[in-house]
């Protein structure tokens, strides 16, 4: 297996069955959470933005010559819009002084937030969805990462709001 498919299946977890994208959702939080407890805020910044264009390396190698480069199996899409997803936990954790997992709420929401949007694909997303690109491909997640990251926002303050 070349190394651009071993990126794109996320060193083979795409190639679980069944929902390969959840699979690939569920092994970026434990990722996540380790780049947060080595290098906090900064390098869960810096390596969710250093996974897209890996993302889009990687699928346009292990895809070359398909008709579609968005098969089931590349999850590395996952991995960015869940670590995208997943970034307001990080800041409110570093604000507040603790360790991510005691924001747990915001983790079962981002990951929760993803998958609807990345299977229901409103908008922008199922635009980026139909591009049939290896942009496109991690377009869609990327999108549905930001749509979640504004949801983890917005629940956030509910909560603040509501329970505090």
């Amino acid at each position: 297996m070349s190394l651009a498919t071993q990126i794109a299946t996320v060193f083979g977890v795409g190639r679980m069955r069944p929902a390969p994208g959840t699979w690939g959702s569920l092994a970026a939080m434990p990722a996540f959470w380790a780049l947060d407890v080595i290098g906090g805020v900064f390098l869960t910044a810096f390596a969710t933005l250093a996974v897209i264009p890996l993302g889009i390396w990687a699928v346009r190698e292990a895809a070359a010559g398909a008709p579609d480069p968005d098969r089931s199996e590349y999850v590395i899409d996952e991995v960015a819009g869940m670590w995208i997803a997943l970034l307001p936990v990080s800041i409110g954790a570093a604000a507040a002084g603790v360790d991510a997992t005691a924001l747990y709420p915001g983790w079962i929401a981002a990951f929760l937030g993803f998958r609807l949007f990345d299977i229901w694909k409103p908008g922008p997303i199922g635009r980026a969805d139909r591009m049939k690109t290896p942009i496109g491909v991690m377009l869609d997640d990327v999108l549905a990462g930001v749509a979640t990251a504004v949801l983890v926002l917005a629940l956030t303050a509910l909560s603040h709001i509501f329970l505090m």
